[in-house]
């Protein structure tokens, strides 16, 4: 049966949209929250005066290849879909060094404020986000588990329930994020997918996504 409350110890923080950014990130600081980061993030957590470690730090695997290739390591995926009080889960992370990460703050490469831009198509392939979806699906999944927060308007409500729950997440949270957090990766999946059946002028395409938000 999952447990109700699970503390954070340990939370990866990637976001293109950087809202709210700092203040949320102290507020976990004060808990007690190591922050792991990467690139610009982890450049605007630092220049704030915040301790934050690099995700390559963590992975001891450096980013390559124009930031395309940051998080996709065994080390942040073990970390967020190892299933806690599982024996051989917990034996495959202590054998492979692989520490827990309890909340993960992602939101995505635009993508679709590229398109709304005009942007040429090389511009919008490199603001297809790869790592970012993965860690997000990573999350959800294990949500018995692991918050994921992949929008800004969700760290108010987080914060105060950190302060309530000294320092833990509620099931009832985990589970509610992570449902939002599934239909962003398929709102933006929908999205690429629609695009590029635009590019190649295929206008019913045998498979059809849809996406976006309700007015």
């Amino acid at each position: 049966m999952p447990v109700d409350l699970r503390h954070v110890s340990r939370a990866l923080i990637s976001v293109s949209d950087k809202t709210g950014l700092v203040e949320f990130a102290r507020v976990l600081a004060t808990h007690g929250v190591e922050l792991v980061s990467t690139g610009g993030t982890r450049k605007a957590l630092a220049e704030a005066g915040l301790a934050v470690r690099d995700v390559a730090d963590l992975t001891q695997f450096p980013e390559m290849m124009d930031g395309r290739l940051k998080t996709l390591h065994p080390k942040v995926h073990g970390g967020l879909l190892a299933i806690r009080e599982n024996p051989e889960h917990e034996a495959a992370m202590l054998a492979h060094d692989i520490r827990p990460i309890d909340l993960l703050v992602v939101n995505l490469y635009p993508f679709e404020a590229a398109l709304a831009k005009g942007a040429l198509f090389e511009e919008c392939v490199e603001n297809i986000d790869i790592g970012g979806p993965a860690m997000i699906r990573a999350a959800s999944k294990n949500h018995d588990d692991v918050a994921v927060v992949v929008d800004p308007d969700d760290y108010a409500a987080l914060i105060e329930e950190l302060a309530a729950m000294n320092g833990a997440t509620r099931l009832a949270t985990r589970r509610r994020l992570a449902q939002k957090a599934f239909a962003r990766t398929a709102a933006y999946d929908a999205a690429i997918s629609n695009w590029l059946a635009q590019q190649i002028g295929e206008a019913s395409p045998p498979l059809r996504a849809f996406g976006g938000r309700l007015a």
